[in-house]
């Protein structure tokens, strides 16, 4: 089983024994004012394996589990065996910058909780769109675009609702979370920059 699929079969456990266990959904969901006040910053990466209901669950997941299935097999042929254990860092780590901002914007707000795995899921999205920026991303199975026009109506749509700070999804997770996707996989492969540029350069609509 790839590391992946593990890391769905675990979120998805995780989310199910939640939504059954109120006590445990309470004590691990993301609440700034908490692990401020208290330093329970364990929220900042628990959060992460937690959904609202299976429709959150079911598109996460999907999402991981296509592109998580590129960076994991762009990892094995950069490190590896270890490959892998690369996936689960980035995933995690991700999960965690992700929600930083989330941190700082609400930590006196005792009222405020977020919860999901877009944040790492967001960060996996994005790396893969660097690397293969031409591939078509559907939206609702209908709607396709080339992936680096999909991120970029992403990356504006998610800043736009978070300055406007309506609702209830958490688009700071989503905003942050790609651009740690970005930065991370640069940093990681500088390569794939150029060859970004390069296939974009190289696009025509028609």
């Amino acid at each position: 089983m790839s590391v992946t699929l593990i890391l769905i079969v675990v979120t998805a456990g995780i989310s199910l024994l939640a939504w059954n266990n109120p006590s445990l959904m309470d004590r691990w969901i993301m609440n700034p004012y908490q692990v401020a006040r208290r330093g329970q910053y364990y929220r900042l990466l628990t959060s992460g394996f937690l959904h609202a209901d299976w429709g959150h669950l079911f598109f996460n997941m999907l999402s991981l589990y296509f592109f998580g299935g590129v960076i994991e097999q762009v990892f094995t042929a950069l490190f590896g065996t270890l490959g892998p254990l690369y996936l689960v860092g980035f995933y995690l780590i991700a999960i965690l910058i992700s929600d930083i901002p989330t941190f700082l914007k609400h930590r006196n707000d005792p009222g405020y909780n977020s919860l999901g795995a877009s944040g790492g899921v967001s960060a996996i999205v994005f790396a893969a769109i660097l690397f293969s920026p031409l591939s078509q991303i559907c939206l609702y199975f209908a709607l396709c675009v080339p992936g680096f026009i999909f991120g970029a109506l992403y990356l504006a749509y998610s800043y736009y609702e978070s300055r406007r700070g309506m609702g209830s999804v958490n688009h700071d997770a989503h905003f942050y979370g790609a651009l740690f996707g970005i930065v991370f996989m640069i940093v990681l492969y500088p390569a794939v920059l150029p060859n970004f540029i390069q296939q974009v350069a190289g696009w025509r609509l028609f």
